[in-house]
């Protein structure tokens, strides 16, 4: 799978996501945009950087900003090696813009988002819709789980 596909994998995932769990939110066109999904959430105008991996390494981060304000999150996204496998879930980290600076490691040709950062001291972002969305939920989706039931599961 290239580089692009993961991508658009990663988006769409986290578009769906979004629309499950009663987000009006739109994928914005483009190959180098600074902005992937717009999100509006109990009145206010959010905005979204999806970065997807195939596998478990660190996120690439050259284009990446620390914002002041609360309105733009960065959702990580680790296909966790697993990308072709469609029963595998993925891991998603929701962090909002202003608290990115702590996962970010510059290297001499290059700036990271590490994995092992986020890993360790992110656990609070995973999976953490419901900072998108403002509300919490018992609802397994917004813990990255999957409902299943006798009336829920096929044959």
């Amino acid at each position: 799978m290239t580089k692009y596909n993961t991508n658009l994998a990663a988006e769409f995932y986290v578009l769906s996501m979004l629309h499950r769990i009663g987000a009006d939110a739109a994928l914005t066109l483009g190959n180098k945009k600074a902005v992937d999904i717009i999100v509006a959430s109990g009145g206010r105008t959010l905005t979204i950087d999806v970065k997807g991996l195939e596998g478990r390494y660190d996120w690439p981060a050259d284009n990446t900003y620390e914002l002041k304000g609360t309105q733009h999150f960065y959702i990580l996204i680790s296909f966790e090696g697993k990308i072709a496998d469609p029963h595998s879930l993925p891991s998603a980290w929701i962090i909002p813009a202003n608290k990115l600076g702590q996962f970010i490691r510059k290297y001499k040709t290059r700036t990271v988002i590490s994995r092992a950062e986020v890993k360790s001291k992110g656990q609070d972002y995973l999976h953490a819709w419901s900072l998108i969305t403002g509300h919490k939920s018992g609802n397994t989706l917004l813990s990255g789980g999957c409902e299943t039931s006798a009336s829920s599961t096929r044959e």
